[in-house]
């Protein structure tokens, strides 16, 4: 049976074991090149209200 060891007190090593255990799976799907696919503009050069008159 292994002694327990507070997590603060282990060496790198056993923290970056442990770190990548707990780490969660994507199941295949890279979350960096996920981008919501739109045909809008982000810069809209038409104003927002026409008729309005500005002062």
């Amino acid at each position: 049976m292994e002694k327990f060891v507070p997590y603060d007190k282990m060496s790198k090593k056993e923290k970056k074991k442990l770190d990548t255990e707990k780490r969660g799976d994507w199941q295949g799907v890279n979350p960096v090149t996920r981008v919501e696919d739109s045909d809008k503009k982000k810069y809209k050069r038409k104003p927002k209200h026409p008729d309005r008159e500005e002062y």
